[in-house]
Formats: C-alpha cells, structure tokens, sequence
C-alpha cells in the first residue's frame, strides 16, 4: 500500500454515504486520550526523583517541544503527497525511513498495548511486589476466586470493553469514549487532590522537596532515568495523522493540539505535585499501589477505591486509539500491496483478534511496568516525538524548512539522544551493580 493510501479522508470508511469531518472537541479528546495514558500515575514518582522545580519544568518543556514536533510533522506532511507518518519519512530517507518508522510505533504501540493491560491487571487483581502482596480492588471487595484472577479479569475485560471499541474504524468514532476517558482522568486528578488537601489539613503530608536530593543512593546520573518517563507520557505522535487527516483544515489539528497539550500538561503538574504531597518520599513508581494501602477511614478507603476504578476505567478506553494506529501501521508492513483495511473485513477482523491475543497473552506473562516505560522512552517512543521529526526538518525534503525550523530541530534531536543515551547507560550500570 503505497504511504498516500489509508490514512485519507474518509480515513477508514465506514459508511456508504459522506463522511463527516472530524471536530475540534472530539479531537482534542482523542489527543488528550492518546497523551494521557499510562504516563500519568508515573509523575509523583517522578517528582519525588527530581523535586518539584525540575519536574515541572520538565513537563513543560517536554509538552513545548511534543507541539513544535507535531507542527514540524504535520507541516511537512501537507507539503509532500503522503498522510502517514511512515510516508513523510518515506519522503525524507526513502524506503528505509519509512520502515524505521513504522518499527517504532509498532514497538511503542506494543508495549502501551501490553502496559495497559498489565496495569489493568493490577487493579483488578492486585500483583506481587517481592514478598509483598498487593490485592486487586476486586479481591478486596469479593475475597480471592479464580473468576478474579488476573487471568480471567483480563480476559473479561478484552472481550466486553475493549474488543467492541477497537472495531471502529474512524477515530472521530472513538471521540466519545475519549472523551469519558479524559474526564475520568480528570476526576481520577480531582480525588488525588482532594486527599492531598485533607491530609495537608491534618498535618499528615511531608514538606516537599523543591530540588533533588542527591546521596549514596541517587546520582546525578540516576536523575535522567526520569526523562524517558516523561517523554513516553507525551508520546502521542502515531495517532497525528490518523487524527489530523479527519479534519477539513489543517489549522484545526493545529487548535487541537495545543488544546489537548495543555490540558494534559496541567493533568500531569496536577496529579505529580499532589501525589507526592500525599505519599512523600514513599510515592511508588505507579503511585496507583499507594492507594491500596489499607485507609484508617471507611471515606479514605472508598477514595481510594474511586481513584483505582477510575483510572482502570480510563486505560480501558485509551487502549482503542493505541490499538488503532498499531493496527493500520502491521497492515502496511505485511501487506503493502493490499486495498485499504476497512475494505476487507477478513483481513480487518484477523489483525485485530492477533493483536489482541497476543497483547493479552503477553500481559499475563510480564509483571511489572517500569521497565516499559524507560525502554520505551528512551529508544521508539524518543524516536516518534523529537529524533525523527527533527530530522525530517533537517533532511529538508520539501525545501520550505527556515534557519529558526533548524536549529529547533537541532536542539531537540540533540537532547533527546544525550538524554536518552545517559538514561540507557544509567540503567545497565545499575542493572549490573544490583547484580555484583
């Protein structure tokens, strides 16, 4: 399938009749779902590594730089003959880039895939953390049966919540299941916060840390392992075209983008500085496992309870978007020379229950996140938001690149590799240190 088929207005076609355009709000949904992810029960964590200054001036930066990316993206697009992101790079570095690309997102969308479902898991199910014990919300309610194992919870869930969702095939359809999304994201923030203020009131919350503490235990160098997290969590960039090319103006993805940028980035503050205000130096990386501590209130327990339900509930509906984008992406590396998805419903329903499968197969056989969130940003998903469309700008295809697009592109090419590659190091330096 050549990179100027499928992704095009009707993007995937659904009906016999004209399709609508996509809407500013329902895009905005569908960015914000696609950005807010995983990524958001992470940053306590991170602010606790990094103290509250540099946190979220890293969230800042990395939110200004994931909109430059996606203008430089989309302005090169609409200068070329493509609608796929594996088609601008087509354009830039031939064949070879475009495969590049549509490796990465493969990768990223994988393992947000498989991430989703892991946390999922533990909600519901609870996880072993070492020799302690975490409960699923469903154990807690029901006591522990095999009908509430991780196996079957999941199982479950794929096949009543996701599996129906993931058939669309626009998404402009997906907008208001994104939209529920963001607003349990929203109050998934609010009830954080909420517990935050009551403890602050009670004079139960630590001071917080403004800068990072660094001793025996934290280098310098362990700090930058927080930037793939970061990065991974506004890592959004293979839903940019699927999403943009449903619009009738390119201006409009321009709105929508930034809209969904900062409402994201004001999500992330928001849930990092009150959750680690509420937990301190005990925030977990997924910060979700802090709150299914045992409460000393029958009102604190029931929080708590809203704040898992609410967030599994919110994953659940980020899953079609990722899910979407893998799917159209596997579909033009195996069969490059076949019509438009949508228009075999054969070879649309096998690509979907493969991925499904496997996602959830692998879910069950992997038990922790943290290490998919730092290989992910620190290698595809760094790719997909700052390396490649960076180059793209430097590669100039098109000729309409200016001396400001460069050296932007420059900057941002650079500190995602020197953050990556420090991160990378860090981590098998401490990998192999644990070990001697």
């Amino acid at each position: 399938m050549s990179p100027t088929v499928g992704v095009s207005v009707p993007l995937l076609g659904e009906s016999n009749g004209a399709v609508q355009p996509a809407s500013v709000p329902g895009a905005v949904f569908n960015v914000a779902t696609s950005i807010v992810g995983a990524g958001i029960m992470s940053i306590p964590a991170i602010i606790k590594v990094l103290g509250v200054v540099p946190a979220i001036a890293m969230i800042i930066v990395v939110a200004v730089l994931a909109e430059l990316s996606v203008e430089f993206l989309m302005r090169f697009t609409h200068s070329g003959e493509t609608t796929t992101y594996a088609g601008v790079m087509r354009e830039a570095f031939g064949s070879p880039g475009a495969l590049v690309a549509q490796a990465c997102v493969i990768i990223t969308n994988i393992g947000g895939l498989i991430l989703y479902l892991i946390i999922i898991g533990d909600v519901l199910s609870g996880k072993q953390d070492g020799g302690e014990v975490h409960l699923g919300i469903l154990q807690q309610w029901f006591g522990i049966h095999w009908w509430n194992s991780r196996e079957f919870a999941l199982l479950f869930t794929l096949v009543f919540v996701m599996f129906p969702l993931v058939l669309y095939k626009r998404v402009e359809s997906l907008k208001y299941s994104s939209a529920v999304s963001t607003l349990l994201a929203v109050a998934f923030v609010g009830i954080c916060c909420g517990l935050a203020i009551f403890a602050l009131v009670q004079g139960k919350t630590q001071t917080p840390r403004l800068f990072p503490g660094l001793d025996n235990q934290t280098s310098f160098f362990d700090l930058f392992t927080a930037v793939p997290v970061v990065v991974t969590a506004f890592t959004f960039h293979f839903n940019v075209h699927p999403i943009g090319f449903e619009f009738a103006k390119p201006s409009q993805m321009t709105t929508a983008v930034r809209l969904a940028l900062l409402l994201c980035a004001v999500i992330y503050i928001t849930v990092g500085l009150f959750g680690y205000l509420l937990f301190g130096d005990s925030t977990q990386s997924d910060i979700l496992i802090n709150f299914d501590q045992s409460n000393d209130s029958v009102v604190g327990s029931l929080f708590n309870t809203l704040i898992r339900v609410s967030y599994a509930l919110h994953i659940m509906l980020v899953f079609p978007l990722l899910n979407f984008s893998l799917r159209s992406n596997i579909d033009e590396v195996l069969f490059p020379n076949k019509p438009m998805l949508a228009t075999d419903n054969k070879r649309f329903m096998i690509l979907t229950v493969v991925l499904l499968v496997f996602s959830y197969l692998a879910a069950i056989a992997i038990p922790d996140i943290w290490y998919f969130f730092q290989f992910l940003g620190s290698t595809s998903a760094v790719c997909l938001a700052f390396i490649f469309p960076g180059s793209i700008v430097l590669r100039d295809a098109c000729g309409i690149a200016t001396k400001r697009d460069k050296i932007i592109a420059l900057i941002m090419i650079t500190l995602a590799v020197v953050t990556s590659v420090l991160a990378i190091s860090t981590n098998i330096y401490n990998a192999f240190s644990s070990k001697s």
